[in-house]
């Protein structure tokens, strides 16, 4: 049976987000470099946002270059900026064809100069289409994002635009990066590894965790459609225990 036809639409996640791990041990793997990994890591990346976007999710995003990715080698950070703009430049079709609107969060002001132009070129292109809000985060660090937003509501309240009284739940998500994003409801993360390693730690606090041993650039739409199947068979109750979710559904 097709994996697809098992997913039931009435519940599938509305935001899922993608740590795309293994490109590195995936092309030590083939004998060859980092940077052949990450190259070859492009079609789990078109493959996920197609399967997303068919099963009716309304947002994904991926963590394509954290805070800490600064630290590698040179020669990789360079590779993957380059790697970056290529890859914009030539998904811009399909998604215009695809109706993805793309978007960014993080640091992106540290970015270099070629790689911020192409993403706000794309970013403006794409910014009336309707059917999947792809968000790449880059230079992102969900604790630098914390920092920033307590940061940006503690002038306001200096300013007299905000009371302490005021600054709730609603207050701090509307001063995150995300703030035009629902809470991520399922979280992929690829290789093996059982880590948030920074990644949406305000967003994810009721995410569901899925974690799979596929290295990415194998990861495939039917790898996806089993996170979202493993994600429909759980309960998810916020809290509550699983006799007053049983109530509410009824």
């Amino acid at each position: 049976m097709d994996k697809k036809l098992r997913i039931d639409p009435h519940n599938v996640p509305n935001h899922v987000a993608v740590i795309m791990d293994g490109n590195g041990r995936w092309a030590k793997g083939k004998g060859m470099n980092r940077i052949f990994g990450h190259r070859n890591a492009l079609t789990a990346v078109r493959d996920t946002i197609e399967a997303a976007a068919e099963i009716g999710t309304k947002a994904i995003t991926l963590y394509a270059f954290s805070t800490e990715n600064w630290n590698r080698p040179k020669a990789e950070v360079k590779a993957l900026m380059a790697l970056l703009i290529n890859s914009l430049n030539n998904e811009l079709k399909t998604f215009q064809e695809n109706n993805v609107q793309v978007n960014a969060i993080g640091s992106i002001e540290t970015l270099p100069e070629n790689a911020k132009k192409t993403l706000h070129s794309v970013i403006d292109k794409t910014k009336d289409n309707k059917r999947i809000v792809l968000t790449l985060a880059l230079s992102y660090g969900a604790r630098e994002e914390i920092v920033n937003t307590i940061k940006n509501i503690s002038k306001k309240v200096v300013n007299n635009e905000l009371s302490i009284e005021e600054i709730d739940e609603k207050i701090i998500n509307n001063h995150l990066y995300t703030f035009n994003l629902p809470d991520v409801d399922l979280m992929i993360r690829t290789s093996g590894e059982q880590r948030i390693s920074n990644f949406l730690l305000w967003q994810m606090a009721y995410a569901e965790l899925y974690f799979t041993d596929i290295l990415w650039p194998d990861f495939r739409r039917e790898h996806f459609y089993d996170a979202i199947i493993e994600y429909q068979n759980r309960e998810r109750r916020f809290g509550k225990t699983s006799e007053q979710i049983t109530t509410t559904k009824k």
